[in-house]
């Protein structure tokens, strides 16, 4: 896997925003197949800083119902990845 096709995209959110500001933690999706070393080096070299820690989060699907028809969103991961102190917040989200 390449850089790009083990970070999926940031996740903005309020929770994410104020853990950004107050912990110095960022949020994004991730492949599920992709492991914390592998997201450690995809962060550090996209965005050009030193990561801390990387804590993981697998989501299962949930139940999504239309009528009588069933079906199930996908399954995916989600990482908080800390970075260390002193280094510059990445700007990925303008509000």
């Amino acid at each position: 896997m390449n850089l790009y096709e083990v970070v999926r995209r940031p996740i903005v959110t309020e929770k994410g925003l104020t853990k950004k500001e107050s912990e110095n933690t960022l949020t994004f999706e991730v492949h599920p197949d992709a492991n914390k070393v592998q997201v450690r080096q995809a962060i550090e070299k996209i965005f050009k800083v030193k990561v801390a820690d990387v804590r993981t989060m697998n989501n299962e699907g949930k139940l999504r119902r239309r009528g009588r028809f069933a079906g199930y969103r996908s399954d995916w991961k989600k990482v908080y990845v800390k970075l260390k102190a002193g280094e510059k917040m990445p700007e990925y989200a303008e509000i």
